[in-house]
């Protein structure tokens, strides 16, 4: 069967679960763990991801990330390839250490921003890695340690969801963290790992139920939520791709864009190559990253590798340049 595309979007709601091969342990001690973490918080900070929670377990990972200007899939392979590298190289083994391809589910943020966060922060309860609530707070491998303060990293964005507790903050915690006590009764949530209609709903007979008073809903396996939400997904994601198709079917490749923004900016192409601070030079550029990544899909380290720049770079380009694009009325193909 052909795998479906990921489905992503700036300051989209990301549960993402990565697993070792045959499901094989990732960690074989602190060192490892604390290499991970220190790899996830530089590429984390580098592109200005927010990252809501996460735990690390001896199999896999789970963790709840925004989508920032850089996309979730950039992310996941920086950090599943380097921390592949490092591994190996420590322990003197090759080969891969992650499954082809990690769990990516694009979650509803009204409906299940909270869930995620307590169903997340309670895997190292439920798989007996710690023994209660006061060992959890005090794990250092799991987010919750830091929403709770007996730990700190600037990377994980603790403030968004202690705000959603209360204003005070001490009061804010002791409320998170009975929203997470009361959570623990409910073990394994499967409809919150992995998106569908069916899981979304709360299982076959709420599905019907549901069908019986609403008619017709619409459910994918890459997207938790309800289905008004599936729906407005999927439409934004068929979109894009018919663009990128369109234009991609009239010869825009990267050379072509380059030329279209020569000729808008009066700039040679050559020069726009060049990595001029002028500001002239830095709009026409920020066009070319915008129009290359958004529109036809091209890969941020490849226009990072024609421009001579670093990959986030690229991406904060893309973001100036769909500003200046929607200012001036810019259009690649016209």
């Amino acid at each position: 069967m052909t795998r479906k595309a990921r489905i992503d979007a700036p300051g989209a709601l990301h549960h993402i679960i990565c697993r070792g091969i045959e499901r094989r342990n990732i960690y074989t001690d602190n060192i490892d763990r604390d290499n991970f973490l220190e790899r996830l918080g530089s590429i984390l900070s580098e592109t200005e991801t927010p990252c809501l929670a996460w735990a690390l377990l001896p199999n896999h990972f789970h963790l709840l990330l925004r989508t920032g200007n850089t996309p979730i899939s950039t992310i996941m392979r920086r950090l599943l390839t380097g921390y592949a590298v490092t591994f190996n190289l420590r322990h003197h083994r090759s080969g891969r250490l992650f499954q082809n391809r990690y769990k990516s589910i694009l979650c509803q943020e009204d409906q299940y921003l909270l869930e995620l966060v307590r169903y997340i922060h309670l895997n190292p309860l439920r798989a007996k890695i710690v023994a209660g609530m006061n060992e959890l707070d005090t794990y250092p491998y799991c987010g919750n340690s830091r929403i709770m303060g007996h730990f700190e990293s600037p990377w994980q964005s603790i403030n968004s969801i202690l705000s959603l507790f209360g204003k005070q903050r001490s009061a804010a915690r002791a409320k998170y963290h009975q929203f997470l006590e009361k959570g623990i009764v409910q073990g394994k949530r499967t409809d919150l790992t992995g998106g569908g209609l069916v899981r979304s709903v709360g299982g076959w007979q709420k599905l019907k139920s549901l069908r019986r008073m609403q008619g017709h809903l619409k459910g994918d396996e890459r997207i938790l939520g309800d289905s008004d939400f599936v729906q407005a997904v999927l439409k934004a994601a068929d979109e894009n791709m018919v663009k990128q198709y369109r234009l991609k079917s009239k010869g825009y490749d990267f050379d072509k864009i380059l030329q279209r923004v020569a000729n808008l900016s009066h700039i040679e192409s050559n020069e726009l190559l060049s990595p001029s601070k002028q500001p002239r030079y830095v709009k026409a550029r920020s066009l070319i990253c915008y129009w290359a990544v958004k529109n036809i899909g091209i890969s941020s380290l490849y226009v990072a590798s024609r421009l001579g720049i670093k990959q986030p770079s690229v991406s904060r380009a893309a973001v100036r340049g769909e500003k200046i694009a929607l200012e001036e009325g810019l259009f690649l193909d016209k």
